[in-house]
């Protein structure tokens, strides 16, 4: 398992650098300028509008851009008096303020993501590390919540579908299914937004938790009605796959020697069937987790946006309509590290769900 492991991390590596460079290369042919977005000048003159994309690092090729992005500047950089401080490669008219304290970057500082330096964000003036971080329990918790969810209900209506095969339980989970396959996120949240948050009044229009003196959001069992809806938008389609295939997956154990060696028995049917079919019903559920981590992150985007949920994915849908390059290529490269991850889980669940798989 472990020397699987590493070789599977080790196989990760170009992956990861596949993703990276695609990634920086969609960006880069974006249209638009960042210049515009930051500065709100359109008349501003060419030399001005160099020299802030000089500042920035903007106007260098794209192979010089995305290295630098990589690994840093200090290949940029040279000490030309032996002070042992670098000097920029470029000298700027106006030295650059990066963090907004009023003070200009200091010469021969040095970004890359290989670092674990994703730069500072265009908008915020903050490093991206901790604008992701800061959003990061929000994302989790929602993300965590959905899962669950999904799980928990998903997993018991396949089951219980594939026992009531062709019944009223059967046929309304299918056709519930594909109703929530088939509608899309946004619309469903917000209508669960206009019925139960501003007809009803059950559930608040949105964010995390209420107003607070701190800032901070108390504890989820005292602000749970405001996890309940995006919850359930998030996870429905979840569900549908989850009920689906572990039905079909169901009926398929079903005809098994074991399965009717267990009812010979005398055992009942919810022993049959929640002990013995679902333990070997469950290996789709093992193939999905890993799509599902990583279609967790889209689905946030979607659905933290229309909750007003402070998480990455609302981060993430501002940075790009602001054109904040480093906070997407951030949030990224941390969707990259969690797909990978998500799929090596899926392969690992394998084994523990079913002894008989070795991987070798």
């Amino acid at each position: 398992m472990i020397k699987y492991i590493i070789r599977r991390l080790v196989q990760a590596i170009p992956t990861f650098f596949g993703i990276t460079l695609f990634s920086y290369l969609l960006l880069w042919l974006a249209p638009g300028s960042v210049v515009d977005r930051l500065f709100f000048a359109p008349n501003i003159s060419e030399e001005t509008r160099e020299r802030l994309e000089a500042q920035l690092g903007i106007n260098d090729p794209f192979h010089v851009q995305y290295i630098r992005w990589l690994v840093g500047d200090d290949w940029l950089r040279w000490d030309s008096d032996g002070d042992e401080i670098a000097d920029s490669a470029v000298e700027f008219i106006v030295p650059l303020d990066a963090n907004g304290d009023g003070e200009p970057e200091p010469p021969g500082k040095n970004y890359g993501i290989l670092r674990g330096d994703f730069g500072r964000s265009f908008i915020q003036k903050k490093p991206v590390m901790q604008v992701i971080t800061d959003n990061l329990p929000a994302t989790l918790e929602l993300g965590i919540a959905s899962l669950i969810t999904a799980l928990v209900i998903g997993i018991p209506v396949g089951v219980i579908s594939a026992a009531t095969k062709g019944q009223l339980f059967d046929n309304t989970s299918r056709i519930m299914a594909v109703l929530f396959n088939a509608i899309p996120g946004f619309w469903l949240g917000l209508i669960l937004l206009l019925f139960f948050g501003s007809q009803l009044g059950w559930f608040p229009l949105g964010a995390r938790c209420g107003a607070t003196l701190t800032g901070i959001c108390p504890p989820i069992y005292e602000r749970i009605e405001y996890l309940i809806l995006p919850t359930f938008v998030l996870a429905a389609t979840n569900i549908a796959l989850f009920s689906r295939y572990v039905r079909t997956s169901t009926l398929e154990v079903m005809n098994q020697d074991y399965i009717r060696t267990a009812r010979a028995k005398g055992l009942s049917g919810r022993i049959v069937y929640f002990k013995h079919a679902m333990r070997n019903a469950m290996i789709p559920v093992a193939t999905l987790l890993g799509p599902i981590i990583t279609n967790l992150w889209g689905g946030a985007i979607v659905t933290e946006t229309v909750f007003a949920w402070p998480g990455v994915g609302r981060v993430a849908f501002q940075a790009a309509i602001q054109q904040d390059f480093p906070v997407v290529m951030g949030v990224v490269i941390f969707a990259a590290v969690g797909t990978i991850l998500g799929f090596l889980l899926s392969d690992i669940l394998y084994v523990v769900i079913d002894p008989r798989i070795r991987l070798s």
